[in-house]
C-alpha cells in the first residue's frame, strides 16, 4: 500500500531581483513526499535547496507554482495564517540551534507548546523524561551557553518534536558539529522521527548523511535532476 503524499510540491520556481537584475533560484520543480518518509535534499551552497525548505515551511513564498500540506495549499494563506500553520505542524532544525539565549533547556523545549497555547501541567514532567532518556536530565535548568553544540541540537531536536508536529524541517543539522556529535545526533534524529511516525525533510551537503535517508533528491543550479532511492 502507497503511503499519501504528505507534501505536493507542483511547478515551482523563484526569482529575486538584485540590482536591478533577476537572480533564479528554483525552476519547476515538482516533488511528492509521503507521510513516514525520511527525505534529503542534497546539493552543494547556492543550489537552492534551503530555499526550497523555506518554500516547503511557508516561511518564504514562490514567484510561481503551488505548495501543499495535507490539502492545504501555503501559497493561498496569508503570512499570518502561514506562521500559525507552522506553530503547529511543523517543527523546525536548524544548522544553529536557534535556542532562545535566556530561556533554560527545558523552558527552550516547551517554548512551542506555549506558542500554541497547549502546555499542561503534565508537560514538564514529560521533558524530564525526554531529558533523562538522552542522558541530559541533569542540564533542564542550565542555559544553552552552557552546552556542547551536540547537547544544544539534542535539545532543538526534542523543541522540534514537542508539540507532535507531522513534519519535521531540518536545515544543515549537523553544519556546527564535529564528527562524533554528528553521528550521535543524526541517530538520535532518525530513531525519534521512525519511532513517532513523522516525515522528515533534511537538507544538506553531506552525502554520507544522505545514505542514512529513505529517499535522495539532487538540487542542482535550482533544478530538481535526478533522486536515488
Amino acid at each position: 500500500m502507497v503511503a499519501k503524499a504528505l507534501i505536493k510540491i507542483n511547478q515551482l520556481s523563484k526569482n529575486y531581483i538584485e540590482g536591478g537584475t533577476q537572480r533564479v533560484v528554483l525552476t519547476d520543480i515538482n516533488l511528492e513526499i509521503a507521510k513516514g518518509d525520511f527525505i534529503v535534499l542534497l546539493g552543494r551552497s547556492g543550489s537552492g535547496k534551503s530555499t526550497l525548505l523555506n518554500m516547503i515551511s511557508g516561511i518564504d513564498t514562490p514567484s510561481a507554482g503551488s505548495v501543499v500540506i495535507n490539502d492545504i495549499n501555503l501559497t493561498g494563506l496569508s503570512e499570518h495564517d502561514r506562521t500559525i500553520f507552522r506553530r503547529h505542524n511543523i517543527g523546525f532544525i536548524f544548522q544553529l540551534f536557534n535556542l532562545i539565549p535566556t530561556l533554560t533547556v527545558q523552558e527552550n523545549i516547551l517554548l512551542p507548546l506555549e506558542l500554541t497555547n497547549r502546555l499542561k501541567k503534565g508537560h514538564r514532567e514529560h521533558v524530564m523524561k525526554l531529558l533523562a532518556a538522552l542522558k541530559l536530565d541533569d542540564r533542564y535548568n542550565s542555559f544553552p551557553d552552557k552546552l556542547s553544540g551536540g547537547e544544544q541540537q539534542r535539545v532543538a531536536i526534542l523543541r522540534a518534536l514537542i508539540h507532535q508536529p507531522e513534519l519535521l524541517l531540518a536545515d544543515e543539522p549537523t553544519g556546527n558539529l564535529d564528527t562524533e556529535s554528528s553521528k550521535t545526533v543524526l541517530g538520535l534524529l532518525k530513531k525519534l522521527v521512525k519511532k513517532e511516525g513523522k516525515t522528515l525533510v533534511l537538507v544538506t551537503h553531506s552525502m554520507e548523511i544522505a545514505q542514512m535517508a529513505d529517499k535522495v533528491y539532487l538540487i542542482r543550479d535550482g533544478k530538481l535532476i535526478t533522486k536515488t532511492m
